[in-house]
Protein backbone atom coordinates (compact mmCIF):
# COMPACT_ATOMS: atom_id res chain seq x y z
CA UNK A 1 0.00 0.00 0.00
CA UNK A 2 1.75 3.32 -1.28
CA UNK A 3 0.12 6.67 -1.72
CA UNK A 4 1.98 8.53 -4.96
CA UNK A 5 0.19 11.55 -5.13
CA UNK A 6 -1.47 13.96 -2.13
CA UNK A 7 -3.80 17.04 -3.17
CA UNK A 8 -4.54 19.81 -0.39
CA UNK A 9 -6.75 22.70 -0.28
CA UNK A 10 -7.04 24.47 2.95
CA UNK A 11 -5.07 22.32 5.04
CA UNK A 12 -3.82 24.01 7.93
CA UNK A 13 -1.22 26.64 6.93
CA UNK A 14 -1.22 24.58 3.09
CA UNK A 15 -3.98 27.06 0.96
CA UNK A 16 -2.96 24.72 -1.91
CA UNK A 17 -0.40 21.87 -2.10
CA UNK A 18 0.09 18.96 -4.98
CA UNK A 19 2.75 16.38 -4.35
CA UNK A 20 3.92 13.31 -5.88
CA UNK A 21 5.96 10.95 -3.48
CA UNK A 22 8.39 8.24 -3.64
CA UNK A 23 7.15 4.36 -3.35
CA UNK A 24 9.68 4.10 -0.26
CA UNK A 25 11.29 6.81 2.20
CA UNK A 26 10.20 10.50 1.97
CA UNK A 27 11.64 12.68 4.16
CA UNK A 28 10.25 16.23 5.17
CA UNK A 29 12.60 18.62 6.68
CA UNK A 30 12.69 21.78 7.92
CA UNK A 31 12.84 23.97 10.96
CA UNK A 32 9.74 23.73 13.64
CA UNK A 33 6.47 25.22 12.74
CA UNK A 34 7.26 25.76 9.08
CA UNK A 35 4.39 22.82 8.24
CA UNK A 36 6.40 19.54 8.36
CA UNK A 37 3.74 17.85 10.94
CA UNK A 38 0.49 19.44 8.50
CA UNK A 39 1.96 17.26 5.93
CA UNK A 40 1.86 14.13 7.46
CA UNK A 41 -1.47 14.65 9.61
CA UNK A 42 -3.03 15.49 6.06
CA UNK A 43 -1.95 11.60 5.35
CA UNK A 44 -3.22 10.80 8.35
CA UNK A 45 -6.61 12.28 7.89
CA UNK A 46 -7.06 10.96 4.24
CA UNK A 47 -6.73 7.25 5.78
CA UNK A 48 -8.70 7.81 9.35
CA UNK A 49 -10.73 11.07 8.34
CA UNK A 50 -9.81 12.30 11.58
CA UNK A 51 -6.57 13.55 12.95
CA UNK A 52 -4.20 12.94 15.68
CA UNK A 53 -3.32 16.33 16.82
CA UNK A 54 -6.78 17.51 17.25
CA UNK A 55 -10.14 16.68 18.34
CA UNK A 56 -12.33 19.18 16.68
CA UNK A 57 -12.02 18.24 12.75
CA UNK A 58 -12.77 22.11 12.01
CA UNK A 59 -9.18 23.03 13.54
CA UNK A 60 -7.26 21.53 10.61
CA UNK A 61 -9.24 23.86 8.13
CA UNK A 62 -7.31 26.89 7.07
CA UNK A 63 -7.43 30.00 9.40
CA UNK A 64 -10.40 32.18 7.76
CA UNK A 65 -11.51 29.41 5.32
CA UNK A 66 -14.59 27.06 5.55
CA UNK A 67 -13.85 23.74 4.00
CA UNK A 68 -10.63 22.19 4.10
CA UNK A 69 -10.01 18.77 0.94
CA UNK A 70 -7.54 16.45 1.21
CA UNK A 71 -7.13 13.98 -1.57
CA UNK A 72 -4.57 11.14 -2.41
CA UNK A 73 -4.20 8.34 -4.79
CA UNK A 74 -3.19 5.31 -3.04
CA UNK A 75 -1.84 2.19 -5.20
CA UNK A 76 -2.48 -1.50 -4.11
CA UNK A 77 -3.11 -3.58 -6.50
CA UNK A 78 -5.17 -1.16 -7.98
CA UNK A 79 -4.69 2.84 -7.88
CA UNK A 80 -7.38 4.12 -6.40
CA UNK A 81 -8.53 8.17 -5.48
CA UNK A 82 -9.55 8.70 -1.87
CA UNK A 83 -11.38 12.53 -0.70
CA UNK A 84 -11.81 13.74 3.05
CA UNK A 85 -13.72 17.11 2.62
CA UNK A 86 -14.30 18.87 6.03
CA UNK A 87 -16.46 21.92 6.52
CA UNK A 88 -18.25 23.68 9.40
CA UNK A 89 -21.58 21.00 8.44
CA UNK A 90 -19.13 18.06 9.15
CA UNK A 91 -17.11 15.90 6.93
CA UNK A 92 -18.03 13.49 3.76
CA UNK A 93 -15.66 10.93 1.95
CA UNK A 94 -15.23 9.81 -1.47
CA UNK A 95 -13.87 7.06 -2.86
CA UNK A 96 -13.15 7.48 -6.67
CA UNK A 97 -15.62 10.37 -6.93
CA UNK A 98 -18.44 8.55 -5.64
CA UNK A 99 -19.58 9.81 -2.08
CA UNK A 100 -19.32 6.87 1.16
CA UNK A 101 -22.32 6.90 3.25
CA UNK A 102 -20.23 5.04 6.22
CA UNK A 103 -17.52 6.28 7.98
CA UNK A 104 -16.65 2.66 8.65
CA UNK A 105 -16.75 1.85 4.91
CA UNK A 106 -14.22 4.16 3.87
CA UNK A 107 -11.82 3.75 6.91
CA UNK A 108 -10.40 0.14 6.86
CA UNK A 109 -9.03 1.39 3.14
CA UNK A 110 -6.02 2.99 4.22
CA UNK A 111 -3.46 1.29 6.76
CA UNK A 112 -1.56 3.73 9.00
CA UNK A 113 1.08 3.10 11.65
CA UNK A 114 2.14 6.49 13.43
CA UNK A 115 4.78 6.87 15.23
CA UNK A 116 4.54 10.16 16.86
CA UNK A 117 6.30 12.09 20.17
CA UNK A 118 2.95 11.39 22.21
CA UNK A 119 3.25 7.72 21.77
CA UNK A 120 6.12 7.90 24.52
CA UNK A 121 2.91 8.73 26.78
CA UNK A 122 1.21 5.82 26.60
CA UNK A 123 2.12 3.56 28.59
CA UNK A 124 2.30 5.89 31.96
CA UNK A 125 -0.39 8.20 30.59
CA UNK A 126 -4.57 7.17 31.28
CA UNK A 127 -6.16 4.35 29.83
CA UNK A 128 -8.55 6.20 27.75
CA UNK A 129 -5.51 6.96 25.66
CA UNK A 130 -4.54 3.33 25.44
CA UNK A 131 -8.25 2.82 24.71
CA UNK A 132 -7.54 5.07 21.87
CA UNK A 133 -4.73 3.26 20.47
CA UNK A 134 -6.35 0.14 20.57
CA UNK A 135 -9.73 1.39 18.50
CA UNK A 136 -7.44 3.18 15.38
CA UNK A 137 -5.71 0.16 14.83
CA UNK A 138 -8.41 -2.13 15.42
CA UNK A 139 -10.86 -0.04 13.15
CA UNK A 140 -8.63 -0.28 10.43
CA UNK A 141 -8.44 -3.64 10.06
CA UNK A 142 -12.16 -4.77 11.05
CA UNK A 143 -15.09 -2.43 9.31
CA UNK A 144 -17.54 -4.36 11.62
CA UNK A 145 -15.42 -3.19 15.26
CA UNK A 146 -16.29 0.91 14.79
CA UNK A 147 -19.74 0.14 14.00
CA UNK A 148 -19.60 -2.04 16.89
CA UNK A 149 -18.30 0.66 19.02
CA UNK A 150 -20.36 3.45 17.89
CA UNK A 151 -23.36 1.55 19.39
CA UNK A 152 -21.74 1.19 22.15
CA UNK A 153 -20.99 4.12 22.86
CA UNK A 154 -24.51 5.38 22.02
CA UNK A 155 -26.15 2.99 24.48
CA UNK A 156 -23.91 3.78 26.78
CA UNK A 157 -24.74 7.63 26.95
CA UNK A 158 -27.99 6.72 26.88
CA UNK A 159 -27.77 4.28 29.45
CA UNK A 160 -25.72 7.17 31.58
CA UNK A 161 -28.58 9.48 31.22
CA UNK A 162 -31.15 7.24 32.10
CA UNK A 163 -29.15 6.50 35.21
CA UNK A 164 -28.81 10.23 36.16
CA UNK A 165 -32.73 10.17 35.53
CA UNK A 166 -33.44 7.95 38.31
CA UNK A 167 -30.30 9.22 40.33
CA UNK A 168 -32.44 12.84 40.45
CA UNK A 169 -35.84 11.69 40.58
CA UNK A 170 -35.57 8.43 42.53
CA UNK A 171 -37.23 6.06 40.28
CA UNK A 172 -35.82 2.85 40.71
CA UNK A 173 -37.37 0.59 38.04
CA UNK A 174 -35.53 -1.72 36.45
CA UNK A 175 -37.36 -3.16 33.29
CA UNK A 176 -35.96 -0.36 30.78
CA UNK A 177 -32.31 -0.05 32.25
CA UNK A 178 -32.56 -3.87 31.68
CA UNK A 179 -33.46 -3.25 28.03
CA UNK A 180 -30.32 -1.19 28.01
CA UNK A 181 -28.05 -3.43 29.39
CA UNK A 182 -28.83 -6.24 27.22
CA UNK A 183 -27.67 -4.29 24.33
CA UNK A 184 -25.05 -2.94 25.93
CA UNK A 185 -23.20 -6.04 26.34
CA UNK A 186 -23.77 -7.34 23.29
CA UNK A 187 -21.54 -4.72 21.69
CA UNK A 188 -19.14 -4.72 24.44
CA UNK A 189 -18.73 -8.68 23.81
CA UNK A 190 -18.15 -8.31 20.66
CA UNK A 191 -15.54 -5.29 21.49
CA UNK A 192 -14.02 -7.32 24.14
CA UNK A 193 -13.33 -10.44 21.81
CA UNK A 194 -11.73 -7.89 18.98
CA UNK A 195 -9.56 -6.32 21.37
CA UNK A 196 -8.48 -9.58 23.18
CA UNK A 197 -7.91 -11.45 19.90
CA UNK A 198 -5.79 -8.10 18.76
CA UNK A 199 -3.68 -8.23 21.44
CA UNK A 200 -3.28 -12.11 21.11
CA UNK A 201 -1.52 -11.30 17.94
CA UNK A 202 0.52 -8.07 19.50
CA UNK A 203 1.74 -10.66 22.14
CA UNK A 204 2.98 -12.89 19.03
CA UNK A 205 5.12 -10.28 17.75
CA UNK A 206 6.19 -8.20 20.68
CA UNK A 207 8.86 -9.69 22.59
CA UNK A 208 10.99 -10.97 19.61
CA UNK A 209 11.30 -7.55 18.10
CA UNK A 210 12.04 -6.26 21.85
CA UNK A 211 14.81 -8.41 22.16
CA UNK A 212 15.90 -7.43 18.85
CA UNK A 213 15.99 -3.31 19.75
CA UNK A 214 17.12 -4.08 23.37
CA UNK A 215 18.81 -7.18 23.21
CA UNK A 216 17.45 -8.36 26.24
CA UNK A 217 13.95 -8.50 28.29
CA UNK A 218 10.94 -10.46 27.79
CA UNK A 219 8.03 -7.96 26.42
CA UNK A 220 4.14 -9.01 26.96
CA UNK A 221 0.76 -6.92 26.97
CA UNK A 222 -1.97 -7.93 29.25
CA UNK A 223 -5.30 -7.03 28.22
CA UNK A 224 -7.79 -6.01 31.12
CA UNK A 225 -11.32 -6.04 31.23
CA UNK A 226 -14.67 -6.24 32.93
CA UNK A 227 -15.93 -8.59 30.39
CA UNK A 228 -12.91 -10.84 30.14
CA UNK A 229 -13.48 -14.72 30.18
CA UNK A 230 -16.96 -13.76 31.09
CA UNK A 231 -20.24 -15.22 29.53
CA UNK A 232 -23.02 -12.62 28.76
CA UNK A 233 -24.92 -14.61 31.47
CA UNK A 234 -22.32 -13.66 34.03
CA UNK A 235 -21.83 -10.38 32.26
CA UNK A 236 -25.26 -9.42 32.98
CA UNK A 237 -24.95 -10.32 36.08
CA UNK A 238 -22.83 -8.47 36.97
CA UNK A 239 -24.68 -5.50 35.78
CA UNK A 240 -27.55 -6.80 37.74
CA UNK A 241 -25.34 -6.55 41.14
CA UNK A 242 -24.27 -2.62 40.75
CA UNK A 243 -27.48 -1.71 39.75
CA UNK A 244 -28.20 -0.11 43.24
CA UNK A 245 -24.30 1.69 43.32
CA UNK A 246 -24.92 2.79 39.83
CA UNK A 247 -28.36 4.57 40.47
CA UNK A 248 -26.58 6.02 43.23
CA UNK A 249 -23.80 7.23 41.45
CA UNK A 250 -25.70 8.13 37.98
CA UNK A 251 -23.60 6.69 35.91
CA UNK A 252 -22.76 2.93 34.31
CA UNK A 253 -19.91 1.95 36.29
CA UNK A 254 -18.24 -1.41 34.74
CA UNK A 255 -17.91 -2.24 30.93
CA UNK A 256 -15.36 -2.19 28.22
CA UNK A 257 -15.35 1.81 28.21
CA UNK A 258 -13.02 0.99 31.41
CA UNK A 259 -10.72 -1.59 29.59
CA UNK A 260 -6.94 -1.07 29.39
CA UNK A 261 -3.70 -2.76 28.42
CA UNK A 262 -0.11 -3.30 31.07
CA UNK A 263 2.94 -3.69 29.50
CA UNK A 264 4.95 -6.23 30.68
CA UNK A 265 8.51 -6.59 30.76
CA UNK A 266 9.56 -9.73 32.70
CA UNK A 267 6.17 -9.60 34.49
CA UNK A 268 6.94 -6.53 35.71
CA UNK A 269 4.55 -3.35 35.24
CA UNK A 270 6.60 -0.98 33.08
CA UNK A 271 4.45 2.08 33.56
CA UNK A 272 5.08 1.71 37.52
CA UNK A 273 9.58 0.84 36.93
CA UNK A 274 10.07 1.09 33.53
CA UNK A 275 13.60 3.64 32.77
CA UNK A 276 13.05 5.74 29.50
CA UNK A 277 14.87 3.70 27.91
CA UNK A 278 12.85 0.99 28.35
CA UNK A 279 9.32 2.69 27.30
CA UNK A 280 10.87 4.05 24.41
CA UNK A 281 11.80 0.75 23.08
CA UNK A 282 8.44 -0.78 24.42
CA UNK A 283 6.54 1.54 21.86
CA UNK A 284 8.80 0.71 19.10
CA UNK A 285 8.37 -2.31 19.21
CA UNK A 286 4.48 -2.30 19.51
CA UNK A 287 4.47 -0.27 16.50
CA UNK A 288 6.46 -2.67 14.58
CA UNK A 289 4.01 -5.12 15.69
CA UNK A 290 1.44 -3.52 14.60
CA UNK A 291 2.86 -3.09 11.15
CA UNK A 292 3.31 -6.86 10.75
CA UNK A 293 -0.46 -7.87 11.80
CA UNK A 294 -1.62 -5.21 9.03
CA UNK A 295 0.55 -7.38 6.24
CA UNK A 296 -0.58 -10.21 8.01
CA UNK A 297 -4.42 -9.59 7.80
CA UNK A 298 -4.30 -7.45 4.38
CA UNK A 299 -1.56 -8.68 2.00
CA UNK A 300 -0.10 -5.71 1.94
CA UNK A 301 2.13 -3.08 3.97
CA UNK A 302 0.76 -0.09 5.95
CA UNK A 303 2.16 3.29 5.19
CA UNK A 304 4.28 4.13 8.32
CA UNK A 305 4.57 7.95 9.35
CA UNK A 306 7.74 8.43 11.41
CA UNK A 307 6.69 12.17 12.72
CA UNK A 308 9.82 13.64 14.61
CA UNK A 309 10.93 11.08 16.62
CA UNK A 310 14.42 12.68 16.57
CA UNK A 311 13.20 14.59 19.40
CA UNK A 312 12.47 11.61 21.66
CA UNK A 313 15.19 8.83 19.93
CA UNK A 314 18.64 8.85 19.53
CA UNK A 315 20.01 8.64 15.38
CA UNK A 316 21.04 4.90 16.33
CA UNK A 317 17.34 4.00 17.82
CA UNK A 318 15.52 5.43 14.50
CA UNK A 319 18.26 4.03 12.16
CA UNK A 320 17.52 0.73 13.88
CA UNK A 321 13.93 1.01 13.12
CA UNK A 322 14.07 1.77 9.95
CA UNK A 323 16.75 -0.83 9.33
CA UNK A 324 14.13 -3.53 11.01
CA UNK A 325 11.38 -2.39 8.60
CA UNK A 326 10.57 -4.49 5.18
CA UNK A 327 11.76 -2.60 2.38
CA UNK A 328 8.77 -2.68 1.02
CA UNK A 329 6.97 -0.39 3.61
CA UNK A 330 6.34 3.36 2.01
CA UNK A 331 7.69 5.87 4.78
CA UNK A 332 7.25 9.63 6.01
CA UNK A 333 9.90 10.89 7.99
CA UNK A 334 9.68 14.85 9.35
CA UNK A 335 13.09 16.16 10.83
CA UNK A 336 14.81 19.06 12.15
CA UNK A 337 17.66 18.38 11.33
CA UNK A 338 18.38 15.82 8.22
CA UNK A 339 22.23 14.91 9.03
CA UNK A 340 21.10 12.45 12.12
CA UNK A 341 19.62 10.12 9.01
CA UNK A 342 21.59 7.59 8.03
CA UNK A 343 23.04 8.56 4.60
CA UNK A 344 22.29 5.27 3.24
CA UNK A 345 19.09 5.94 4.13
CA UNK A 346 18.83 9.48 2.73
CA UNK A 347 20.42 8.29 -0.66
CA UNK A 348 17.36 5.83 -1.01
CA UNK A 349 15.09 8.56 0.10
CA UNK A 350 12.77 11.77 -1.71
CA UNK A 351 13.80 14.68 0.09
CA UNK A 352 11.54 17.31 0.35
CA UNK A 353 12.46 20.99 2.46
CA UNK A 354 9.77 22.93 4.13
CA UNK A 355 10.12 26.79 4.72
CA UNK A 356 6.92 28.44 6.10
CA UNK A 357 4.60 26.54 3.97
CA UNK A 358 6.37 25.62 0.60
CA UNK A 359 7.84 22.90 -0.31
CA UNK A 360 10.79 22.34 -2.52
CA UNK A 361 12.27 19.10 -3.46
CA UNK A 362 15.77 18.20 -3.40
Amino acid sequence: MKIGYLKLLNFRNYSSLELNFSPTINIFYGNNGMGKTNLVEAIYVLALTKSFRTIQDRNVIMKDKNVTKIEGIVKTRTKTNYKVIINDDGKKVKIDNNKVDRISDYISKINIVLFHPDDMKIIKDTPSIRRKMLNIELSQLNKKYLIHLSGYNKILKQRNAYLKQVFINGNSSTEYLNILTNKLVDYGIEIEHARSEYIDLINNYISNIYRDIALVGELKVKYISDYKGKTKEKILEDYKKNYQKEMSFGKTLIGVHHDDIDFLLDGNKLKEWGSEGQLKNTIISFKLAEIKIIKEQTGANPILILDDLFSELDEEKINNILNLLDKDIQTFITTTDISRINKNIIEKSKIFKITEGKIEEE
